[in-house]
């Protein structure tokens, strides 16, 4: 067995202090995106990364403070923790910033959501999977949707409702019924396609679009889109886009649904 090193034998031979050294523009160098993501939420990472070009364009992220029961009182709560969940960004200039939530935007309203971003960062572009899906709804040339959501009725009314507000036509709907974010995140992808096939099928209805970011939808949209013959997206897909062509990112990009080939 070896002998243990003496003291001698541990002493610092070489100690180089101030080294030169260069800096660049750092990782964001076409975009730096900010993305506050809720506490339950276990899929939207996992989605952008898949989203988004490998090079060049940097995500930070920050976990905002929301409760697993997804009801309109604990959404509204979220308005509150905007603001400091957005100063654990980290100082770089930021060319959007993305709340990550469909219904709490909608509860919170996407004004106030901005308002309260503004507070911190003033002036950046600020965006919410609905303002996104508006967007890409638009981008798309549909106006008919339909919706599928995880959701319960009383937040399914009411997001339908606060939708159609804001131009959306819904004449078809389906749910899971699931108000714990902890199994949303768990309902598979086989389970999501299934879903969207079955209540996109409708004749009355030119895409669909899956509300919530836990939802894993991203990378079954491709090849579902195929089989369903009419455009998808999501709230983490059309949201993902909308953080890109707000960003200045404008390429096309192959592989990631219809709306990933169009502009805004």
């Amino acid at each position: 067995m070896d002998a243990p090193l003496s003291r001698a034998d541990d002493a610092l031979v070489v100690d180089k202090e101030h080294i030169p050294f260069k800096t660049d523009d750092g990782i964001g160098t076409r975009a730096n995106l900010g993305l506050l993501v809720l506490r339950t939420d276990q899929t939207i990472e996992d989605e952008f990364r898949y989203a988004l070009p490998a090079r060049d364009i940097a995500l930070y992220e920050a976990r905002l403070y929301s409760d697993v029961e997804i009801t309109p009182e604990n959404l509204m709560k979220m308005s509150a923790v905007i603001p400091e969940t957005v100063g654990l960004l980290p100082d770089v200039k930021f060319d959007v910033i993305g709340f990550a939530c469909t219904s709490g935007a909608l509860v919170i309203g996407e004004d106030k959501v901005a308002e309260r971003v503004h507070e911190v960062l003033p002036g950046v572009q600020v965006t919410n999977p609905v303002t996104a899906a508006r967007a890409a709804l638009k981008a798309l040339g549909v106006s008919r949707i339909a919706l599928l959501t995880p959701y319960l009725a009383k937040i399914n009314h009411s997001l339908r409702a606060s939708l159609m507000a804001r131009g959306m036509d819904i004449p078809v709907m389906g749910s899971f019924n699931e108000a714990d974010d902890n199994v949303v995140a768990r309902i598979t992808p086989a389970s999501v396609k299934q879903a969207i096939l079955e209540i996109g099928a409708s004749s009355d209805c030119e895409a669909v679009f899956v509300s919530c970011t836990s939802m894993r939808v991203a990378r079954i949209i491709e090849e579902v889109e195929k089989e369903l013959g009419k455009p998808v997206t999501s709230s983490n897909h059309a949201l993902a886009w909308h953080m890109l062509r707000l960003g200045g990112i404008g390429e096309q990009i192959a592989g990631k649904g219809e709306l990933f080939r169009r502009s805004l």
